[in-house]
């Protein structure tokens, strides 16, 4: 600081009986209850205020010049010179701490602020300073200190990660135990970005806001992460974070603590994966397309289940979309001697090309990016058990030349293992291609096409067997008028000549939205259908059915989009879509291949 009287900056040619002289600004600067003192530009001392020197016990001729520096302790004095300059060489306001003496030689902590006065040509001529005591802050500080370089020694005893961070939660220290986890050297701890280098990004994302407003507040909290370790894979801890607070109750560090629990964690995510059989057999009680009907082509079907469910033999069943081949498959497995071993289901076609290897064999932690824990595959999840490959022309090549390996020699290897799992699984697969035709193009191998078709089951298409249309029809009017709580009780006749003169490209599932559609509309006991619904244009066209999709899918296409996108992708289980539309997730994944939408475009990062 530095007073600012009428008439400083003047000559004293210039001053006059208006204008204060240096004798009268001394006086005032004495008058300041403060240790305050005038230098000249080179930082010499001019004067200094009556306080310093009776603080201090130097008389004005000792500390002339350079001499106020004999005040300094002995330490800071040894460079107190070159320390002073570099205060002036500023320019500017400027600050340092030094240690002066006492008259009764004891040496307390200043703080030394100057400040430059200036003439009207901007050139200093002349510094003003003071010399505010801070002994007892230093204090503070050193006692903080060596508490720390206490907890320090105490910390690295620990065998545990431990990391003490500033309040706002930068990272000033880390344990031994953390360095030799991270690899990291302390220099790298204290560094911008630390936590942005071991920390999983996915949980940095996840935690930020959390752990943010968690530091504002100031208690106690937790969460876990993974932290990546040097050997370049990540493991889950549970990170505590405690307060420690000084004397005055003022938050000065956080002590974070790290436990790892990867083992309990890989143990749920196991359990999740080992429990995919159960939600998913959940999901897929819930399909209202059972096998009904007593035609003379669906009875063959079911006389084919019965002769190959007590084999072993693998099972290819052939039909259109929509004939219900998933179901011919769970009535294979339910008649089999696996009947009460896991039954899991596959669609090929649903499983992007790059993940497909895993979801079968399942992988190895760190076998590829992302790959932050061991996983089982779906062979692994049915061993005893079926395994039902939908949609097996779906598959793409190189997973074709696997699938035969592991049919032969009934083992695999999971991704990023070299060591081969046996496994006890009877294989049944189903596509609506005409596989011969596939292995003649080229698309499907021969070899695996004649391992899987070992017994062939045709299913028919619903419009080769008319005659369960009612059956079917009345089936579905029972289950979804049951759900839309309405008591529906017949079909109209003609109905039922609509239904069976109608040729069904979706088969029985195109069946189902028809009745669906119709039940919710329904304001009466009789149920009837709009002819419209199967037709182009106006009634003059009655004879040229139609797709019943070709009329709904837009509507369709617009609720299923918008309820992926509600539950990021996700279609079976309580928060899937399925759920939220009040459908089977059979069915909805049928209308989603159907419609042509891609599911994973909805699925969040």
């Amino acid at each position: 600081m530095h007073p600012d009287p009428v008439g400083w900056d003047e000559s004293p040619e210039q001053a006059g009986t208006t204008y204060a002289t240096e004798s009268d600004l001394r006086r005032v600067i004495d008058t300041i209850p403060a240790l305050a003192w005038c230098a000249r530009p080179d930082g010499s001392m001019e004067f200094l205020n009556r306080q310093w020197h009776e603080y201090t016990g130097l008389s004005p001729a000792e500390t002339a010049g350079w001499g106020y520096q004999a005040a300094f302790h002995p330490e800071d004095r040894e460079n107190g010179m070159e320390r002073c300059r570099k205060l002036f060489s500023h320019n500017a306001p400027a600050e340092n701490e030094i240690r002066l003496r006492r008259h009764d030689g004891v040496y307390r902590w200043f703080l030394i602020r100057v400040e430059p006065l200036r003439d009207e040509a901007g050139q200093i001529v002349k510094w003003y300073g003071t010399s505010t005591d801070i002994d007892a802050l230093k204090q503070s500080q050193e006692r903080l200190k060596e508490e720390e370089r206490e907890l320090r020694r105490i910390t690295d005893a620990i065998p545990q990660a431990i990391v003490v961070q500033d309040p706002g939660g930068s990272s000033l220290y880390a344990n031994r135990a953390t360095l030799d986890y991270t690899g990291l050297a302390i220099e790298d701890v204290t560094s911008p970005g630390f936590r942005e280098r071991i920390f999983h990004p996915d949980d940095l994302q996840r935690l930020g806001q959390f752990r943010q407003l968690s530091l504002e507040k100031g208690l106690p909290f937790q969460l876990e992460q993974r932290a990546l370790g040097k050997d370049g894979r990540y493991r889950w801890f549970l990170i505590q974070y405690n307060p420690f607070r000084d004397e005055q109750g003022l938050l000065v560090r956080w002590y974070a603590t790290g436990t790892e629990i990867n083992e309990r964690k890989t143990n749920e995510d196991r359990t999740r994966n080992e429990n995919i059989a159960l939600r998913e057999e959940f999901d897929h009680s819930q399909m209202f397309e059972e096998i009904v009907g007593s035609s003379q082509s669906l009875r063959k079907v079911l006389r084919a289940v019965d002769k190959v469910a007590a084999t072993d033999s693998t099972v290819l069943i052939l039909g259109e979309t929509g004939t219900g081949k998933e179901l011919i498959a769970r009535a294979i497995h339910k008649r089999s001697l696996r009947s009460s071993r896991a039954f899991i289901p596959v669609n090929c076609a649903a499983i992007p090309s790059e993940l497909i290897a895993s979801e079968l064999f399942g992988h190895e932690k760190g076998a590829f990016t992302g790959a932050l824990d061991r996983r089982i595959g779906r062979f692994e999840a049915s061993d005893g058990g079926t395994l039902f490959l939908d949609e097996i022309g779906d598959l793409p090549a190189e997973m074709q030349i696997t699938l035969l390996r592991v049919l032969q020699e009934r083992e695999f290897t999971r991704l990023g293992s070299t060591k081969p799992v046996p496994v006890d699984v009877r294989v049944l697969a189903a596509t609506n291609r005409d596989l011969s035709s596939e292995v003649e193009a080229g698309r499907f191998r021969r070899d695996l096409y004649y391992r899987l078709n070992v017994f062939p089951v045709n299913v028919p298409p619903l419009r080769q067997r008319t005659e369960d249309i009612p059956l079917l029809a009345e089936y579905l009017l029972e289950r979804f008028a049951k759900k839309a709580g309405k008591k529906i009780t017949t079909i109209e006749r003609s109905t039922i000549a609509i239904l069976q003169s109608y040729e069904w490209p979706g088969n029985v599932r195109e069946l189902q939205n028809v009745i669906e559609r119709a039940v919710i509309l329904c304001e009466t006991p009789v149920l009837c259908v709009d002819e419209t619904w199967f037709r182009r244009e106006a009634p003059s066209q009655l004879g040229q059915p139609i797709a019943f999709n070709s009329v709904v899918d837009t509507s369709e296409r617009e609720m299923i989009e918008k309820a992926l996108l509600d539950c990021a992708g996700r279609v079976g289980g309580p928060r899937g879509a399925a759920t939220k539309l009040g459908l089977p997730r059979q069915t909805l994944e049928s209308k989603i291949r159907s419609l042509g939408i891609n599911k994973f475009r909805f699925k969040r990062p």
